[in-house]
């Protein structure tokens, strides 16, 4: 039925949900399951460049390296679900990225049969998978799309 997975997660308790029924769906189809986190560039504002504010190299640096942290942790988490249920997962950080884009991108690439997320997950500048993400998903998908909330 479904061959490849792609589970995407923000890290969010919610979208720890859709983690975990990518896994289930993985070990009862014998299906493949890549997940997948998606990191956006770092955030400008009009009204931060307005007040005089611009981001140094340093600021980029260290966002960066803050994202990239944070997906590696995300990330290894998800990995270690998967080695406890007896899935063999991939794990994919997509930087800098909307995160639909981003999804759509890589279940596409990847040849996914199915996308499953969450509906809602993290607000804020530190949001990495938003509902609005998942609407978009929904909305531009030719890939079923199991919504978990």
């Amino acid at each position: 039925m479904y061959n490849h997975i792609l589970a995407a997660t923000d890290g969010s308790e919610l979208a720890q949900r859709g983690v975990q029924q990518g896994l289930s769906l993985a070990k009862a189809l014998g299906s493949k399951l890549t997940i997948i986190t998606v990191t956006e560039p770092f955030p400008i504002y009009g009204g931060a460049i307005g007040s005089g504010w611009v981001a140094s190299q340093t600021d980029y640096e260290r966002y960066d390296k803050g994202q990239r942290e944070f997906a590696s942790s995300v990330l290894s988490a998800a990995q270690k679900l998967a080695t406890e249920k007896g899935v063999e997962a991939e794990t994919l950080h997509i930087p800098d990225a909307q995160p639909a884009t981003a999804i759509l991108e890589a279940a596409s690439s990847r040849g996914c049969d199915l996308i499953v997320m969450a509906s809602h997950g993290r607000r804020g500048v530190g949001r990495l998978l938003l509902g609005s993400q998942t609407a978009e998903v929904l909305a531009h998908s030719h890939t079923p799309v199991l919504v978990v909330r």
